[in-house]
């Protein structure tokens, strides 16, 4: 990126709500149902079906905006968006205006140990449209089929100030909101399957200058990495017009992923675009106190608190923390473990080592692999009490990870018991040792690497199930005795 340039970034992040039925109808909202299943007149925009308005949409709203330290006004109310896309059956989304749900909020993220505040502006609530299935590329497709069974889910648009700087900055603040959203109980945020999803605002501008660069917006982008590259494309690309004295066009664009590059779709709409006005079949929604309250005190521990918690009680770093409070389960689990097995530190070192590799490896959240607390544990007291050594436990995680089976039913049928009997290894170092009297010589003039050259040779010999703390022991002893 040109050091000449700011880039300056604004999230626009639509949330899929936790309810069983939709925003304004008693359809179902379960994921992947045949298409136009889930209908009814009203999600399907029939004229004179009128709107009801669910109140678990308005519950999960509310706990969301306290989560996000926003303010719950007194008063809101729906309006109609009007505008015209094959997917939305009205002909308008039934959305939020001037009077929205939550205003003017925040969240912290942490950049490389720096904090930042990003400015929440809104969030409010709003059906969501149809589904276009494409025949074919996005911008070249010859036709598409309509799905209305997302039609009238429940959403919540959450809105951030033009806060962020950096492409990094961005991840952090979307994966900052994930994580409060999770937390809070308000969405399942599986982005795979739409229910988290993204548009940014792009622009750039050199710095020092006040007003902001042509801005871009970029539609749907589906996970983090398409979100961090898709901005790092655009802010290049807009850096580069301004360099050639190219003009740019406020425009909504597409981020294709096989290709890694943003395309035009079409230009980008200002708000008296969609030509607002109140709904007229729903009246204003008035809030109360009691209601927020309510709400307030249903809130669960949230990951700032339980990070506090995890530093404060079992002294772990700030860095390992944030990690386990990165999801509900992913804390959970570390709690139920820290019930049974006391070092915490070596507890968070095996779930962010080896755990989340395995998880990041099979693409899964750590509620669907086969690993349990109870399993994880059981293997860490094999390792303490000598049973296994701590290379052999990498290989027995792997195994309860992919099977479900308990630590002891993966080392008796693979074998993987740790030698720990002198008896056995000491003829086996001496029979190393003796074929190798180079080694023997590098040793006794004091070559460090000597001993790490045994030391491998007999755990490859042993498979790796040698104790390492007795194999130095005695190759030691034997490398000292030679004359």
């Amino acid at each position: 990126m040109s050091p000449d340039y700011e880039i300056v970034i604004g999230l626009e992040v639509h949330a899929e709500l936790k309810t069983q039925t939709k925003i304004f109808c008693s359809c179902s909202t379960a994921f992947g149902a045949e298409p136009n299943t889930q209908t009814c007149p009203i999600c399907a925009g029939f004229p004179g079906a009128l709107p009801v308005l669910n109140r678990q949409v308005v519950d999960l709203a509310i706990r969301a905006g306290l989560a996000l330290h926003c303010e719950i006004p007194a008063m809101c109310k729906f309006d109609r968006k009007n505008y015209f896309y094959p997917d939305l059956p009205h002909g308008y989304q039934v959305s939020q205006f001037d009077f929205p749900v939550c205003k003017q909020g925040y969240l912290d993220i942490d950049i490389e140990g720096q904090k930042k505040r990003v400015g929440v502006t809104r969030a409010h609530m709003e059906e969501d449209a149809g589904k276009l299935v494409h025949q074919g590329d996005i911008t070249t497709t010859p036709f598409s089929l309509v799905d209305l069974n997302r039609s009238g889910v429940a959403l919540l648009e959450i809105v951030s100030e033009p806060d962020m700087r950096s492409a990094q900055e961005a991840r952090a603040y979307l994966e900052k909101l994930r994580s409060m959203l999770l937390f809070a109980g308000v969405s399942d945020c599986k982005m795979q399957e739409g229910s988290l999803r993204c548009d940014a605002n792009v622009s750039v501008r050199p710095f020092g200058q006040q007003e902001f660069g042509t801005r871009c917006e970029i539609k749907n982008l589906n996970s983090f990495r398409a979100l961090e590259r898709a901005i790092e494309y655009e802010a290049k690309r807009h850096m580069e017009a301004l360099e050639d004295g190219t003009e740019l066009f406020q425009e909504t664009r597409t981020w294709d992923e096989e290709k890694q590059m943003t395309r035009s779709m079409r230009s980008k709409e200002e708000a008296h675009d969609y030509r607002y006005f109140p709904e007229p079949d729903l009246p204003p929604l008035f809030i109360s106190r009691e209601w927020v309250d309510e709400v307030r005190a249903a809130l669960p521990e949230m990951p700032e608190q339980a990070q506090q918690r995890l530093m404060e009680v079992y002294g772990l770093p700030e860095y390992d923390a944030a990690l386990l409070t990165l999801t509900p389960e992913t804390l959970d689990f570390f709690d139920r473990c820290v019930q049974e097995y006391p070092d915490a530190k070596t507890i968070a070192n095996w779930m962010m080592g080896e755990f989340s590799r395995l998880l990041n490896q099979t693409n899964q959240e750590i509620g669907d692999s086969h690993l349990t607390p109870d399993h994880l544990v059981q293997m860490l007291r094999l390792v303490d009490d000598g049973t296994i050594s701590g290379k052999i436990a990498k290989t027995v995680l792997e195994d309860m990870f992919n099977s479900g089976q308990s630590p002891q039913e993966i080392i008796k049928a693979k074998g993987l018991v740790q030698i720990s009997d002198a008896d056995t290894l000491l003829p086996l170092i001496e029979d190393i040792v003796g074929a190798n009297p180079k080694v023997v010589e590098d040793y006794k003039s004091g070559k460090g690497k000597a001993m790490g050259f045994f030391v491998g040779q007999i755990m490859k010999a042993t498979k790796g199930q040698a104790n390492p703390a007795l194999v130095n022991e005695l190759l030691k002893k034997v490398l000292d005795s030679i004359q």
